[in-house]
C-alpha cells in the first residue's frame, strides 16, 4: 500500500545568500521567507519530505562560498536532501527524479528563487515530467525592477501549463 504523506514533497528551490546581496534585493524578501518557513514547518508536521535545491556555478555560486550558502534563515534537518544543481531546473542533470521516485512522489508543492528563472524552469520541467505541481503564488520572487509584473505573469503562465498556484496558506500537505 502506498503511503500517502510520502506522495507529496516541498521543493525549495535557491533560497541562497548570494541572492539576497544583490544590488537590487529581492522582491518582499521578508514575505517570502515567512512563507517559506511556513511550508516547511508544515511539510514537517505532516511527516511531508523537504527537498533543498542550492545552484552551484563557478562564478556565481562557488561550491563552498558565501554566496552559495542556503539564506541563514533555512535549516535543513540532518536526514533532509540537498540538491545541487547547474542549471535552471532541478531535474537537468541532477539526482533529484530519481530521489523522487525512491519515495514514491506524485505531487511537489514548489517555492524559492527565481521566479522567471529556476522556478519557472523546475516546475515546467516537473510537469513535463508528469508531476502533479502546487506553486505556492507568494512564496517565489526574484530581484527584478519588474518583480511584481513577473511573479503575476509567471503564476499566470505556470497555471496555464498545469500546475496548481495557490497561495501559501492554502497549501496542504
Amino acid at each position: 500500500m502506498k503511503n500517502i504523506v510520502l506522495s507529496t514533497a516541498l521543493l525549495v528551490i535557491d533560497v541562497q545568500q548570494g541572492l539576497f546581496n544583490r544590488s537590487t534585493p529581492i522582491y518582499k524578501a521578508d514575505l517570502l521567507l515567512q512563507n517559506i518557513h511556513l511550508l516547511v514547518e508544515r511539510a514537517h508536521q505532516a511527516g511531508v519530505p523537504v527537498i533543498y535545491v542550492q545552484h552551484q556555478s563557478d562564478k556565481v555560486f562557488p561550491v563552498g562560498s558565501v554566496n552559495w550558502q542556503l539564506h541563514p534563515s533555512l535549516h535543513p534537518r540532518e536526514n533532509e536532501l540537498i540538491i545541487h544543481k547547474q542549471h535552471g531546473s532541478a531535474f537537468e542533470d541532477t539526482t533529484l527524479g530519481e530521489e523522487l521516485d525512491k519515495l514514491g512522489i506524485a505531487r511537489l508543492v514548489i517555492c524559492g528563487l527565481v521566479t522567471h528563472g529556476c522556478i519557472r524552469a523546475g516546475t515546467q520541467d516537473a510537469l513535463k515530467r508528469g508531476y502533479q505541481v502546487t506553486l505556492a503564488s507568494d512564496a517565489h520572487s526574484n530581484y527584478s525592477k519588474d518583480a511584481a509584473k513577473l511573479i503575476e505573469t509567471w503564476n499566470t503562465q505556470l497555471a496555464q501549463a498545469g500546475a496548481e498556484v495557490i497561495k501559501t496558506e492554502a497549501i496542504v500537505f
